[in-house]
């Protein structure tokens, strides 16, 4: 029996190994060659916080009068919170307060793939803060935890107190604008009320100037007791008359006085009660004042009533603006890096070997399954 030859390498099988030195092994020796020789080492700062929403009642609120806090997680807040912290306002803000740019890129020259490019947009300058920021949230309890990278600690620092003051001022600002809305239909309905009451307050000073009177009804109550003084001198004058007629002539000059004394107190009487009727021949119509007097002071009292109404809802209103407020609970403080934890090279060299050997094992069967078909 013929012995087999011995195996010998064939051209399909140097392309395989060529292949692979080239697809594979020349891009991973690349690969260690970078991240242990080139690449700068990174630094980790790490900074985590929550939203907190508390509501102080008030002491009148419960018996005794206690006063209780309820503490609540704000998970729409964190939800608002976790958008803005990957967005590009956050990234202008701090770049304009601490110069982004100039942090991320002072190894640009010596580590083009890890360093930001300064002539880089904004666009680009989000797409590197994403790849620098690590952003763990949890949705249930509202927990946030950031891990920031830079190429210095104290950078990585700064950046982390940095999102932590922007972050800060964000829930202010949705505080206040819960308050301005918990108290904005108020503050409309007691301007109104304002307004309002300036408005009756005037139009009841411009009667009293007009006519010249503080208060129809004193004046009234004054006419009054002058009719009555009248009446009562036309009964005496008339008794008077009547003792005369009796015991003096008929052209005794003091009948004449009587009489005359009459007729004239009559006239009184009858222009003093004209005034009440709008007939008085000086234009005086108490009753139309009395009326119009009456008007403007149940406007007025309605329009005080409305606007104490309206105070008492506005105050109680920021009252309650004030009992709720949202503020950040921060449970680890900007940590200070003293050592280097970046880019986690074992890591990237393991991701990159694997890639990189399922991608070269795809094509060659990608090959071989072409060359079956031929």
């Amino acid at each position: 029996m013929p012995h087999a030859k011995p195996a010998r390498p064939k051209r399909r099988h140097r392309i395989v190994a060529y292949t692979f030195i080239s697809l594979v092994l020349m891009p991973f020796l690349f690969s260690v060659f970078y991240l242990f020789g080139v690449a700068e080492d990174q630094y980790a700062s790490t900074v985590a916080f929550t939203v907190r929403s508390e509501e102080n009642s008030s002491a009148s609120d419960f018996f005794g009068g206690l006063t209780r806090t309820l503490g609540s997680s704000g998970g729409h807040d964190s939800d608002i919170l976790y958008e803005f912290i990957q967005s590009q306002d956050i990234v202008q803000n701090i770049d304009d307060k601490i110069d982004l740019r100039a942090l991320f890129s002072i190894h640009q020259d010596s580590d083009p793939f890890f360093a930001f490019d300064t002539d880089g947009t904004i666009e680009d300058l989000t797409d590197y803060w994403k790849r620098m920021l690590h952003l763990s949230y949890d949705s249930g309890s509202g927990l946030m935890i950031i891990r920031v990278n830079a190429f210095r600690p104290e950078d990585a620092h700064r950046i982390a107190q940095a999102i932590l003051v922007e972050s800060q001022a964000v829930i202010n600002d949705i505080s206040a604008t819960a308050r301005a809305d918990a108290t904005r239909y108020t503050e409309e309905d007691l301007e109104r009320a304002e307004t309002r009451l300036r408005q009756a307050r005037q139009e009841l000073t411009d009667f009293r100037v007009t006519n010249q009177i503080v208060d129809p009804t004193k004046d009234i109550e004054g006419q009054m007791g002058l009719l009555n003084k009248l009446q009562s001198q036309l009964a005496t004058a008339l008794i008077d008359y009547d003792l005369l007629a009796i015991t003096a002539q008929p052209n005794d000059p003091r009948l004449e006085q009587t009489r005359r004394r009459i007729d004239v107190t009559r006239k009184r009487i009858a222009e003093e009660r004209n005034k009440f009727s709008g007939e008085s021949a000086d234009g005086d119509n108490y009753a139309a004042k009395v009326s119009e007097f009456e008007k403007l002071s149940v406007d007025y009292e309605f329009a005080q009533m409305a606007y104490t109404a309206a105070r008492s809802a506005h105050d109680l209103a920021l009252g309650e603006a004030r009992r709720t407020t949202r503020y950040l609970a921060t449970f680890i403080t900007p940590t200070l890096a003293e050592r280097s934890m970046y880019p986690a090279r074992g890591m990237i060299l393991l991701l990159v070997g694997l890639f990189l050997f399922l991608g070269w094992a795809i094509l060659l069967l990608i090959y071989y399954s072409l060359r079956d078909r031929r």
